[in-house]
């Protein structure tokens, strides 16, 4: 099958902000499974296994659309490496959801995690997830890690899991700060991902863009920030 990523910039599962573009992501993964009823695994490592976030995805994901809802619980040691890989191996699709991008990827590279799910997208399970969980799969990201553990007021950039290219933020229309951090940078073009809009990448390539706002593509010229919405 196709690789499939959907990267959603922000916005509020528990209060159906994101239904839109859940009601897409449920119809891509029902388009791919058949009648077989589908299997969500969710990733909470960002909000360190945050049991009240899991249970909003459940709510829309198995009560809105009949798809089964599972948990990876990878920050505490409830669930050790092998039942975690046995999760991976039902799941049609993953969801990443937000909270610290760098604990969440320091926590997959120490816990052999980032394993699971690059051999989940090469087998061609979907990958999706919002906010840290939208921009983690990019080359580069710029994030508030530094924020949310209080060691700074600032957003910074780093490195994302290099399985899209390109550098990645979220919330774009609440991080104005963006276009002056992006065009003092050396990066070449960034995607500046909405609250409530999600970009689709089809075997590394962007696709298309869904959701109710409009995100993204930065570059420059001269100097100067050109915007091309997606």
């Amino acid at each position: 099958m196709e690789k499939i990523i959907v990267a959603i910039g922000g916005g509020e599962i528990k209060t159906k902000e994101t239904l839109e573009i859940d009601r897409y992501i449920a119809e891509l993964i029902k388009s791919r499974t058949g009648e077989r009823r589908p299997c969500g695994l969710f990733l909470g490592t960002a909000s360190h296994d945050s049991m009240p976030y899991f249970n909003s995805f459940r709510k829309t994901y198995t009560s809105v659309f009949d798809i089964k809802a599972d948990v990876a619980l990878t920050v505490y040691g409830e669930m050790d490496y092998l039942h975690i890989a046995e999760k991976f191996k039902k799941a049609d699709f993953l969801y990443v959801g937000g909270g610290d991008t760098k604990f969440m990827i320091e926590t997959w590279h120490k816990s052999g995690i980032i394993n699971l799910i690059i051999d989940a997208y090469n087998r061609g399970v979907v990958l999706t997830g919002l906010s840290a969980g939208a921009i983690c799969w990019f080359k580069d990201v710029y994030s508030d890690f530094d924020i949310i553990s209080g060691e700074s007021g600032e957003y910074k950039f780093m490195q994302g899991l290099n399985i899209l290219d390109g550098l990645a933020c979220p919330h774009y229309d609440n991080r104005a700060e963006f276009d002056e951090a992006f065009l003092k940078s050396d990066y070449p073009y960034a995607y500046a991902i909405s609250n409530n809009s999600a970009l689709v990448f089809v075997e590394g390539k962007f696709n298309k863009s869904i959701g109710k706002n409009k995100s993204y593509l930065l570059s420059k010229d001269d100097g100067e920030l050109v915007k091309e919405g997606l």
